[in-house]
C-alpha cells in the first residue's frame, strides 16, 4: 500500500501567526513535524499543502529548504488542497498532519499505519474519535478514493477540515477509532496560543532537538505541574470557528 503523507500548514492563525515556522532548538516548527513524519517509516512520499495567498509563500520557501514537495491551493478551501497534493503525489492512502503539532511521535504515525493496513476495506482511522492521546499527537488516515468522495459531498466548515465529514457522518464511510493507553487526553501539546508556545519551548529546552516517544514525554511531564498548567485553560476552537 502506498501512503501518502500530507502536512496542511499555513501561516495566518487568528491566536498565534506565523506559528509554524517558529523556531524551536534551531528548527522551524513545520520542520519538527516534517521530521517526525519522515522518521515513521511507513510513507512512500511526503507533501506540505499549503495556500496561494502570499503571505505562505515563506512555507513554500520553507519546503525547499527541507527538500519537501509544497502543493498551493486555495485559501480557505483545505480539502481542495488536499485533493490537489494527492493529484500530484498519487497515493493508496493520505495520512494527515497538521504543522502545529510539533511533538509528534513517529511511533504513534507507525502504529494508526499498521492498524489500518490491518483491517481490510476501511476507509477512515483516527486517533481522535476516541480521544486518549494529548491533543497535538492526533494522527489519521483516509483511504484516496474516499477522500475524493468527500471532495464530492463536503461543504461549508467540513472543507476547512479535511476529515470532519468522515467524522461526522460515519455511516457513509467505514470509521476506525484508534485508541492508545494510558489516557494522556488531559495533556495539551499542540499550538495555537501563546500558553501552548510556553509549554512546547519548555518541552524542548529539556529534551533537544529530538523527537521524544509519548511515553517518555509523559512521564517527564507528570513530575511538571507548573508547565501543565501554562496551558490547561486553552479552549480548543470548534471546527465552525477555524
Amino acid at each position: 500500500m502506498r501512503i501518502v503523507g500530507i502536512v496542511q500548514a499555513r501561516m495566518g492563525s487568528s491566536r498565534l501567526p506565523g506559528k509554524v515556522l517558529r523556531p524551536l532548538a534551531g528548527r522551524s516548527v513545520l520542520s519538527r513535524v516534517v521530521r517526525a513524519a519522515r522518521d515513521s517509516g511507513v510513507l512512500a512520499d511526503l507533501v506540505v499543502a499549503t495556500s496561494t495567498d502570499a503571505v505562505d509563500d515563506a512555507v513554500a520557501v520553507e519546503c525547499e529548504r527541507l527538500a519537501v514537495p509544497c502543493h498551493r491551493g486555495p485559501v480557505d478551501d483545505v480539502l481542495s488542497r488536499f485533493v490537489g497534493a494527492l493529484d500530484a503525489h498519487p497515493g493508496d492512502a493520505v495520512m494527515r498532519f497538521t504543522a502545529d503539532c510539533p511533538l509528534l511521535d513517529p511511533e504513534i504515525i507507525t502504529t494508526v499505519a499498521s492498524v489500518y493496513q490491518a483491517v481490510p476495506g476501511l476507509d477512515y482511522a483516527s486517533t481522535s474519535i476516541a480521544r486518549t492521546l494529548p491533543r497535538g499527537l492526533d494522527v489519521e488516515i483516509i483511504r484516496a478514493e474516499a477522500l475524493r468522495t468527500l471532495d464530492r459531498l463536503a461543504t461549508d466548515h467540513h472543507r476547512v477540515h479535511v476529515t470532519s465529514y468522515a467524522y461526522t457522518h460515519p455511516e457513509l464511510f467505514r470509521v476506525l477509532g484508534v485508541t492508545l493507553t494510558p489516557d494522556r487526553s488531559g495533556l495539551r501539546l499542540t499550538l495555537d496560543t501563546e500558553q501552548d508556545w510556553a509549554l512546547l519551548r519548555a518541552v524542548v529546552d529539556h529534551f533537544g532537538d529530538v523527537s521524544v516517544p509519548l511515553a517518555k514525554l509523559a512521564d517527564w511531564l507528570d513530575g511538571q505541574p507548573a508547565l501543565r498548567a501554562l496551558n490547561a485553560d486553552v479552549r480548543q476552537k470548534r471546527l465552525e470557528e477555524s
